[in-house]
């Protein structure tokens, strides 16, 4: 069923960390105060933000310091792109760390305050992940249940994403994950991989990260959201400031539950994810469920999107 304004009804989905690479920020269209939010991300960081985009390598990026600001800046401006091509979205969603791309995109805040809260962000879980060492690995080929089952006798590792049918994220110690890896692959999982994260992300070990952040949230001023957002710890659609607060407090330490977010939007009534940010990440997950069409911005183009997919 068409719009009003003769399109499918589509949600933008926004990448998070693993997404970033080098020269993403050199592909982007122009966009109203890029610039401008560019300057005041490496003036939060004392980072060389540009430099490093432009020419770091894998391990630079990786740098969750990087990483966050650069990220969330790059996927808020092919969003902003898409819209001011009048191309506005039913509801968003954001990965990780892309909820708040999704978060400033729905108004719920200003680009600037999350420009802010994510150099935050980044500071608190670098700091619990140089104190906790860990990682992050992908397993591919066996579903969620069956690698619950597998690791849940483990202490020092966790489901940390469950992004989609036969891939799912693991967070935990160097040593949990060895272990983990040698356990999935004799049980039959297709590849274990590790990922180009610097920390263990969505575990319990981030909850000193998760506390502190907590507390900066709550001194921050949230709107209601212009359009549904599903969220990381909740999937279910929701405009409440006050809910959308309470979930992204929980993020840090919690899965992120997004075979369950392509699901609910899929109940919604939303027949395509729009991809906005590097890479096509979200877009390849999504062709797995039967019943959504999904479109990265940066591999298509905002014209092709416009056109042929919506």
């Amino acid at each position: 069923m068409l719009r009003e304004d003769g399109i499918r009804p589509f949600a933008f989905v926004f990448p998070g960390q693993g997404s970033q690479r080098q020269g993403m920020l050199d592909v982007l269209p122009e966009t109203e105060d890029l610039d401008r939010l560019l300057d005041a991300a490496e003036a939060l960081t004392g980072l060389e933000l540009r430099a490093i985009a432009a020419l770091g390598t894998d391990e630079d990026l990786a740098d969750t310091r990087v990483a966050q600001p650069l990220l969330y800046l790059t996927d808020w401006a092919w969003a902003n792109a898409l819209i001011d091509a009048g191309l506005s979205p039913d509801a968003v969603a954001g990965h990780s760390l892309g909820e708040f791309a999704a978060l400033a995109i729905a108004e719920v805040f200003s680009v600037e305050a999350g420009l802010e809260l994510v150099v935050e962000r980044s500071r608190l879980m670098s700091s619990v992940a140089a104190a906790t060492p860990g990682g992050m690995v992908a397993v591919l080929g066996m579903e969620r249940e069956l690698v619950g089952d597998l690791i849940a006798p483990m202490s020092s590792v966790w489901l940390a994403n469950d992004n989609g049918p036969g891939q799912v994220i693991l967070s935990g110690t160097p040593k949990g994950l060895d272990k983990a890896t040698a356990e999935l692959t004799m049980a039959g999982a297709r590849r274990v991989i590790p990922l180009k994260l610097s920390g263990p992300f969505h575990s319990p070990l981030m909850e000193p990260a998760r506390e502190a952040f907590a507390e900066i949230l709550d001194q921050t001023e949230f709107a209601p959201s212009l359009v549904p957002v599903l969220q990381n710890t909740g999937p279910t659609p929701c405009t409440d400031p006050a809910l959308i607060k309470s979930r992204l407090a929980l993020q840090m330490t919690a899965p992120v539950r997004w075979n369950e977010t392509m699901l609910a939007f899929r109940d919604m009534g939303v027949e395509v994810l729009v991809e906005a940010g590097p890479g096509a990440v979200l877009s390849g997950l999504a062709r797995k469920v039967p019943g959504i069409d999904a479109a990265s911005v940066e591999e298509a183009g905002i014209e092709t999107i416009a056109e042929e997919v919506l």
